[in-house]
């Protein structure tokens, strides 16, 4: 269902406070923004959508991505008016493999709504992980692309664990993601913890995919294998930081698929934390 107007106006107290903050969240010039996959705060944002936008805006987020906590179901019409009044951006947009192939149009018209120039693609089921289905899928991700360049949109592949670890015929499916589509049309949105949890050197994959990363995920991982607050953990983003020319990376999101309530003290914790890495 549509989010109703009362719904909108529930986040007008936060709202209200972050516009007053004025320029003060406006960042300094010349720094890349910081982002935040809005899956994340997915409990906080299905139960009230503009107020928790405020919230990000005022932590100094300057870009959001969405993903998740009922979205796709929002007026997309009012969510633009309510980001553009907090000063935030979303480049890119988490839409579902089922949701291309059943309503491509319907999804091409609320990414431009949002104001987005990227589609991503961020899940693969079970049916797709064979030499087949991935072959399937694949073919599917080059006609997206190539649908949604000519609509003046880009598209890109979030990975997870598994396409490292899933090795149908002895190939991963990133290697055949990779070699079996056009680096010019399918970008990457490079999960990092992901990558690390699947025990892949991130910077070769960074290395052997030069110019085709459109942004990263960036949340830390701890030493058993948990995710946690981006400076809390044990990747050195510092280091894989400085392959971000080589990467042609140009977005940085801030996601932690656990991220623990109240939700808002550990988004602050990684922005903070990745404000200080990216220049």
């Amino acid at each position: 269902m549509m989010i109703n107007r009362r719904q909108w106006m529930a986040g007008g107290a936060a709202l209200a406070t972050t516009l007053a903050a004025g320029p003060a969240l406006a960042g300094a010039k010349g720094r890349k923004p910081i982002g935040i996959q809005l899956y994340t705060v997915r409990e906080l944002f299905s139960k009230d959508p503009a107020g928790t936008l405020a919230k990000i805006a005022g932590i100094g987020y300057r870009e959001v991505e969405f993903g998740g906590g009922g979205y796709d179901k929002l007026d997309h019409v009012e969510l633009r008016k309510t980001m553009d009044k907090l000063g935030l951006k979303s480049p890119s947009l988490h839409i579902g493999y089922d949701a291309l192939a059943g309503d491509f149009d319907g999804q091409v018209k609320m990414a431009k709504t949002l104001g987005a120039d990227t589609v991503i693609l961020p899940w693969m089921g079970e049916a797709q992980r064979t030499a087949e289905g991935w072959k399937t899928a694949v073919a599917n991700f080059s006609r997206w692309a190539e649908r949604l360049k000519a609509l003046g949109l880009g598209f890109a592949y979030h990975n997870h664990d598994f396409e490292f670890t899933v090795k149908p015929e002895g190939r991963s499916l990133f290697d055949r993601l990779v070699a079996d589509t056009d680096p010019a049309l399918v970008k990457l949105e490079l999960d990092l913890f992901w990558a690390v949890a699947a025990g892949e050197d991130v910077k070769a994959i960074i290395r052997r995919n030069a110019g085709r990363i459109y942004a990263y995920h960036v949340k830390d991982r701890t030493a058993d294998g948990k995710m946690t607050s981006v400076g809390k953990g044990t990747i050195d983003f510092a280091d894989i930081f400085t392959l971000n020319r080589t990467a042609g990376v140009k977005h940085f999101y801030v996601e932690n698929d656990q991220s623990p309530a109240p939700y808002l003290p550990d988004i602050q914790t990684s922005f903070t934390t990745l404000r200080r890495l990216v220049a």
